[in-house]
């Protein structure tokens, strides 16, 4: 008779340079091998899968592999977890503790971290894991500060340290900070210059490599074995286009300056772009694609040939609102025979073999986007009428998040023993006071976030539709009860944005989305109560 296994593993493998973990060849082997040799000889353990990010931050859960890995646990295929330590699982001591007090508890996910002899099956988490995981997140946090001036005195000295270089070049093998030329993708680049300058426009030039199916630069560097994902790049796009031609012209890299610190990103934040005078630039790092001469030329011309447009009189409605349902990208106008419509821009510069044309015409696209404003209007106004004759304070209108209160306050009251743990620590003498107030510190700020959270839930909690009626974009709607036609400043102040899919089907994003589902979901809950 077949042996039934009990546990389903997931063995997690987590490494992060920026952390100042080992190299990849040491640390992820080494990892791998210790779970691997744990299970060696356990019946009980049966290895479903092995999910390992590489290079990514345990400060926060957004890793492709872990997210693929809750999804398994979210689908019944795995009921174990095993790590190396806890710091490979995460270094944000909230999360980490919610997942490991939380969520596996609830999942029945065993949890097992090897040299933190840590066995959620065996015993109880150890009374010390909070302090280990907030040494995690200082560690990390440490950790970040000295990487990120590590890599400002990298870049002031001219040293590239992104993990692409630009279209054209790639990395020295002899010094990973230094870009040579990649005779290739640079003559593809030198081409451009020359086309350009000689006359043809952006869009042309795209057509052309497409039709001489020359790789784009990221399929160029995926044929190349880089794994790279362009973040500003839709993930439908696999050919050149006008904003990728825009980009080489414009990149002072190919003269050979390098251009770097663009973005900032701070440890659990997301990487925001900078002001062009804080951006590092240094000339004459590497060996330039383009003369000067040329440089100077496709500059001049740049400028020559950026128009200059009038708003009042060129300017669609819906200009910058709306988007392709297929390739993402903007849809451009186009007048036919007097007639304004709309088709997919990369439909216009790419063909048929990118993308369908999603034909509007702008009297159907206004008509639609017109009827569906009154249609919510006259809805608000109609509950504004029954609000009126049924006693809007009674309360069957009431409505309070027990759910997420009760949430809150568990969070609130875990923070709170965390907090009383901290000061018995210090009293046993296993922290020294400095630590002890800045881990006191950080959990009054969490006590006073929860405290906050749970007295707005209290007092938007027991919020009538009366009330929700009086919502600056409710009233605002209220106001347009009477109106005709769409103007550009009614497009700016109420929608977010407008994809057209084929067949003219069209999904609005409205400004007031949330707020206008929130008060048809209290109103229609409401007064199913009371009939």
């Amino acid at each position: 008779m077949k042996k039934q296994f009990i546990f389903n593993v997931a063995q997690y493998i987590r490494l992060s340079r920026e952390d100042g973990d080992k190299l990849e060849s040491d640390s992820i082997i080494n990892q791998k091998k210790l779970i691997d040799n744990y299970l060696n000889g356990k019946v009980e353990f049966s290895l479903y899968d092995t999910y390992i990010d590489d290079g990514f931050t345990g400060t926060n859960f957004c890793r492709p592999s872990f997210q693929r890995m809750i999804q398994d646990i979210e689908a019944g295929n795995v009921n174990c977890v095993i790590v190396k330590d806890l710091s490979r699982f995460g270094r944000d001591y909230i999360e980490t503790g919610k997942y490991l007090e939380r969520y596996f508890p609830e999942k029945e996910v065993r949890f097992i971290a090897l040299t933190d002899n840590i066995d959620s099956m065996k015993q109880a988490y150890d009374m010390l894991l909070p302090i280990k995981n907030i040494f995690n997140e200082q560690y990390a946090r440490d950790i970040s500060k000295k990487v990120h001036a590590s890599i400002i005195t990298k870049q002031r000295n001219g040293e590239f340290i992104g993990a692409f270089p630009s279209y054209g070049y790639r990395k020295s093998c002899s010094d990973k900070n230094k870009l040579v030329i990649d005779e290739y993708a640079s003559s593809v680049v030198k081409r451009i210059f020359q086309m350009y300058i000689s006359g043809y426009g952006k869009i042309r030039i795209a057509h052309i490599l497409n039709d001489e199916d020359v790789l784009c630069p990221t399929e160029y560097k995926k044929v190349n074995g880089d794994n790279y994902r362009n973040s500003n790049r839709l993930d439908s796009t696999s050919y050149w286009t006008y904003s990728t031609i825009n980009r080489i012209l414009t990149n002072p890299v190919y003269i050979g300056n390098m251009v770097q610190g663009k973005t900032c990103r701070h440890m659990h934040g997301k990487a925001r772009y900078q002001d062009k005078e804080d951006w590092i630039i240094v000339e004459g790092t590497h060996e330039p694609v383009i003369d000067k001469d040329t440089w100077s030329k496709a500059q001049e011309l740049l400028k020559r040939r950026t128009r200059s447009l009038d708003l009042k009189n060129n300017m669609s409605i819906f200009a910058g609102f709306l988007k392709c349902g297929e390739c993402g990208r903007a849809l451009c106008k186009k007048n036919s025979r007097g007639t304004l419509n709309y088709q997919c821009g990369t439909y216009i510069r790419s063909g048929s073999k990118y993308c369908t044309p999603h034909y509007t015409p702008y009297s159907v696209l206004e008509k639609i986007i017109l009827n569906d404003l009154q249609t919510i209007i006259q809805n608000i106004d109609n509950i504004q009428g029954i609000v009126k004759k049924q006693k809007a304070e009674s309360p069957a209108f009431k409505r309070v998040n027990e759910t997420e209160k009760k949430r809150l306050e568990e969070e609130l009251q875990k923070n709170m023993r965390l907090k009383k743990a901290v000061y018995e620590d210090y009293r046993e003498n296993l922290l020294t006071k400095e630590e002890f107030i800045s881990y006191r510190q950080d959990y009054a700020k969490k006590e006073d976030f929860f405290k906050k959270q749970i007295a707005e839930l209290e007092k938007h909690g027991e919020e009538t539709v009366s009330s929700l009626l009086q919502n600056p974009w409710i009233k605002r709607l209220l106001e347009m009860k009477e109106i005709e036609a769409l103007d550009r400043d009614i497009i700016v102040e109420m929608i977010h944005s407008i994809t057209v899919y084929e067949n003219r089907k069209i999904q609005i994003v409205y400004n007031f989305s949330n707020e206008l589902e929130h008060l048809f979901n209290t109103f229609y809950s409401s007064n199913e109560n009371i009939g």
